[in-house]
C-alpha cells in the first residue's frame, strides 16, 4: 500500500498470521526503534527469512488471501499452468515442505475441470512409487480446490535438457529408467499417464528422475474425443494424432510408450522428435508421427542397443512397439546392467571391423585398456569419460564404491586402472581406495585417488605408495594421461 508504514506492514503480517510477535519484536529490535523506512523494514524481513519476497509483495499490495491452504502456508510461486498454478509451502507445526497446486478460481465453478482436478489428486493419492512425485492429499475448501504433494529440489526435464543442450547416453539412460519404472508401476496399478511430456518429468538435484501430473490419467477412458480438446491440453491433441493415424482406441495403453520415446529421443539428441507446432491441424497430421528424422543422423555415435530402444518405444505400428512400460523396463534395466558390467556390449558391425573408430586413430595410447572410474557426480565422470575415450581407453564407470570393489572379486582382471574420486563420495570414496590398495588380490593394480581442494585432509588418510597415490584438483587430462602412460608401460 503506497502509504504503509513499516508499523503497518508489521501489523498487517501478524494478523494475517505470516509472522508471530517474537519475530517482529526481534525485528523491531535490530532497528532499535519503530520509526524506520518501509524498505528498510521490509529488507530486514526478508533477510531474517520471517518474510519471503512473494509474501512481502503481496503484503504490500494489499492482498489478504492466497497466503495459506489448509494447514500449508505458501512461501513463493513455483510454477504456473493453464488449469493450475504451484506453490511451496511448508506445513504450519511440522515445517514439513511441500508443494501446493490449486485449481484456478476461474475453474472451480466449472464441473469437468473442478473434477477432474479432484480425481486427478485422489488417484495421486494411490500411486507411491520413488519415481512418482507423491500427493498427500486433495482438498475442497469453500471454493478452492488444492493438492498437496511433494516438493522436488531440481526442475523439469525440459530446462535441463535446454540447459544441457542434450544428456550424456549414461544420463539419458538413468533417467530413462526411473520414467519406465513410475510408468511400469502405475500402469499395474490400472493406470496410463496421458500426459507425457519433458515438463512433466522432474529431474532431482541427486539425479533422479520423477513422474507428476496424471491429470490426464483421470479422464482416459471417461471423455470421449472432443470432451478432451476441449481442455485445452494441446498434449491431448497430440495423443489424439498419434492413435486416429494408427487406428488404435483414443486410450491405448501403448501411446505413453510411444511419447516416452519421444522424451528419450530429445534427451539424447537436444531435439524435439515431433515437429513443435500449435497448429491444431499439424499436431492430428500422421506425417508428424511417420517421418520422425532417424536419431543416428542426429547422433550417429550413439550406443546402438540404446538406439534400438527408442526406436522401438517409438515404433508408429503399435505391433511393433513396446506392448507394455514393463518390456521397456526390462530393456533398459538389461542394458544398465550391462554397462555396469563394462560396456554398451554392442555388436561389431562390418564398418568398425574394417576400420578403427575416429577417436582411436587420433591416438592409440589406451587400446586394450580399461579405466574404472568410480565417482556419483555426473559432471565428474563425463570429464574422465570422454577425454580418456577419445584416447582409445575403454571407460567403465561405477557410482557405486562397494560395487566396484566387488567387480574385482568375480573378475581380477575387470580395470587395468582405476581412479576413485571423493569429490561426491567422500569417505567412501577414500574407503575403498585405502581398500583396493591393502587388499592383495587388487594392490598390484594402479589406483589414483582424486580430491577436492577443500578434501586434502583425505590425501593425508591415504595408504599411498608408487602404484597408488592421490591428486588434488583439478587435474589436467595432460597430466592423467602421463601417469597412465606411467603406470601402465608394462601392458604395453
Amino acid at each position: 500500500m503506497d502509504d504503509w508504514t513499516a508499523e503497518d506492514l508489521g501489523r498487517r503480517a501478524l494478523e494475517l498470521e505470516l509472522m508471530d510477535e517474537r519475530q517482529l519484536n526481534a525485528v523491531w529490535a535490530d532497528f532499535g526503534t519503530r520509526d524506520v523506512p518501509l524498505d528498510d523494514f521490509s529488507a530486514a524481513l526478508v533477510r531474517r527469512e520471517f518474510l519471503t519476497n512473494f509474501q512481502l509483495e503481496r503484503l504490500l499490495r494489499g492482498e489478504s488471501h492466497g497466503f495459506f491452504y489448509g494447514d500449508y502456508k505458501v512461501l513463493y510461486l513455483v510454477g504456473s499452468g493453464t488449469f493450475a498454478r504451484v506453490y511451496r509451502g511448508v506445513h504450519r507445526q511440522t515445517g514439513r515442505v511441500v508443494a501446493v497446486k490449486v485449481l484456478r478460481r476461474r475453474y472451480t465453478d466449472d464441473p469437468v475441470k473442478s473434477d477432474l482436478f479432484m480425481r486427478e489428486g485422489e488417484m495421486g493419492t494411490l500411486l507411491r512409487h520413488p519415481a512418482i512425485v507423491p500427493i498427500y492429499e486433495v482438498r475442497k475448501e469453500r471454493r478452492l480446490l488444492f493438492m498437496v504433494m511433494e516438493f522436488v529440489e531440481g526442475r523439469d526435464l525440459r530446462r535441463f535438457v535446454k540447459v544441457r543442450g542434450k544428456l550424456a547416453p549414461e544420463e539419458a539412460l538413468r533417467i530413462m529408467l526411473d520414467i519406465a519404472g513410475g510408468l511400469s508401476y502405475a500402469f499395474e496399478k490400472g493406470v496410463c499417464h496421458r500426459d507425457m511430456k519433458m515438463s512433466n518429468v522432474l529431474v532431482a538435484t541427486a539425479g533422479r528422475a520423477k513422474l507428476v501430473d496424471f491429470g490426464l490419467a483421470a479422464i482416459a477412458g471417461g471423455m470421449s474425443e472432443s470432451e478432451m480438446a476441449d481442455l485445452e491440453n494441446p498434449r491431448t491433441i497430440d495423443y489424439a494424432g498419434l492413435e486416429r493415424a494408427t487406428g488404435v482406441r483414443k486410450d491405448d495403453k501403448r501411446s505413453d510408450i510411444f511419447f516416452a520415446g519421444c522424451i528419450f529421443y530429445n534427451m539424447l539428441t537436444g531435439v524435439p522428435a515431433l515437429a513443435e507446432t500449435r497448429e491444431r491441424s499439424q499436431r492430428l497430421a500422421v506425417s508428424r508421427y511417420q517421418n520422425i528424422k532417424p536419431i543416428l543422423e542426429l547422433e550417429p555415435d550413439l550406443p546402438r542397443p540404446l538406439v534400438q530402444i527408442c526406436n522401438r518405444a517409438m515404433e508408429f505400428r503399435p505391433d511393433k512397439r513396446y506392448s507394455t512400460p514393463n518390456e521397456l523396463y526390462t530393456d533398459l534395466k538389461l542394458l544398465q546392467r550391462k554397462l555396469d558390467a563394462g560396456g554398451w556390449d554392442e555388436e561389431p558391425t562390418a564398418e568398425s571391423s574394417a576400420s578403427p573408430k575416429k577417436a582411436l586413430s587420433r591416438s592409440e595410447e589406451g587400446v586394450d585398456r580399461t579405466v574404472m572410474v568410480v565417482e556419483s557426480n555426473v559432471k565428474i565422470q563425463d570429464m574422465l569419460r570422454e577425454p580418456l575415450k577419445k584416447c582409445g581407453y575403454r571407460v567403465l564407470v561405477i557410482s557405486n564404491p562397494d560395487r566396484a570393489i566387488s567387480r574385482f572379486d568375480d573378475d581380477p582382471k575387470a580395470a587395468d586402472c582405476v581412479i576413485f574420486s571423493t569429490i561426491e563420495l567422500g569417505f567412501a570414496g577414500l574407503d575403498a581406495f585405502n581398500q583396493f590398495q591393502a587388499d592383495e588380490k587388487t594392490r598390484a593394480i594402479p589406483a589414483m585417488l582424486l580430491v577436492a581442494e577443500k578434501q586434502k585432509k583425505f590425501a593425508q588418510q591415504a595408504k599411498l605408495d608408487p602404484l597408488h597415490v592421490a591428486v588434488a584438483m583439478p587435474l589436467s587430462m595432460k597430466k592423467l594421461r602421463a601417469w597412465l602412460l606411467k603406470t601402465l608401460a608394462s601392458k604395453v
